[in-house]
């Protein structure tokens, strides 16, 4: 296997981490972006010649196009693109404060948004490329309690499908990565809890509580085979659109899609009793 460059955000845990460890394991050369260069001290150590590691907030559009510029002009060809910087913020609707709204909006959906903005004339000048999207189940699928990660998630979802086919003649292929749930700081370290209000406990609204609880039920995805999974899409041809990541979470989201497909073909002669009749 020949070996590649990465450009990932958010690799100081999580799966960002997991994939910086595979990949720098097997050669492959890794630019990594991070808030807090000490958490990845022991990466610039031990691979001192293919990890690259750049400081940025994705919620600083200038900022993203200044390292992914520096990291383009410096390694002059990077193959993959991975765009996993994010979190989840849990609570229900009316519980959540406007400045937490416009944080995952700005680091969820526009960061990934204006990240994959900046990469693409670097993809298309250089003859093609990948990008990984790293969304969630929860992209297809949602939970009380939940609202804004969801937004953030269908939003990315939405934008990346249009994008794919607006790219595709410049062979650039793009992947959607949803991945059910994983035992990894996103669920037991770095979810952020609004200030809760008790006329929601016991209702669906609070159900998120049991998930966040370690002395439940563990998730059931395991981040290094879930990883290797996601390395192991770039050599697909094509690229798959969609990449559901854990049986649990397969079998959800077909569940939800199939109660959708069957509401919309019960409102075929709703649908239909609103054209123009024939030849009018």
């Amino acid at each position: 296997m020949s070996q590649r460059t990465w450009f990932i955000t958010g690799v100081s845990s999580g799966f960002g981490r997991q994939l910086t460890d595979q990949l720098l394991a097997r050669g492959d050369h890794v630019v990594g972006t991070v808030r807090d260069t000490d958490k990845v001290a022991d990466l610039r150590e031990r691979h001192p010649e293919t990890f690259h590691v750049e400081v940025l907030d994705v919620t600083d559009t200038a900022a993203i196009r200044e390292v992914v510029e520096r990291s383009f002009a410096q390694l002059e060809r990077i193959d993959v693109i991975i765009s996993n910087a994010g979190y989840g913020l849990f609570g229900a609707a009316e519980e959540l404060t406007d400045k937490q709204i416009d944080h995952i909006v700005a680091t969820n959906l526009v960061g990934s948004i204006q990240l994959i903005r900046a990469v693409l004339p670097h993809l298309r000048a250089q003859g093609g490329g990948r990008i990984i999207q790293i969304s969630s189940y929860g992209g297809q699928v949602a939970f009380p309690g939940n609202s804004m990660y969801h937004a953030t998630k269908w939003g990315i979802e939405g934008f990346v499908e249009s994008v794919v086919q607006e790219v595709a003649p410049f062979g650039i292929g793009m992947t959607i990565v949803e991945p059910g749930g994983a035992r990894t700081e996103f669920r037991y370290g770095s979810a952020q809890v609004a200030k809760l209000m008790p006329i929601y406990d016991g209702t669906p609204g609070h159900a998120f509580l049991r998930m966040l609880d370690r002395k439940g039920s563990l998730a059931p995805g395991d981040p290094a085979r879930m990883a290797a999974r996601i390395i192991d899409s770039v050599n697909a041809e094509p690229a798959p659109l969609r990449m559901l990541l854990g049986s649990q979470a397969l079998e959800s989201t077909l569940t939800t899609l199939r109660k959708r497909i069957a509401s919309f073909e019960a409102q075929t002669k709703l649908a239909a009793s609103t054209d123009f009749p024939p030849g009018e």
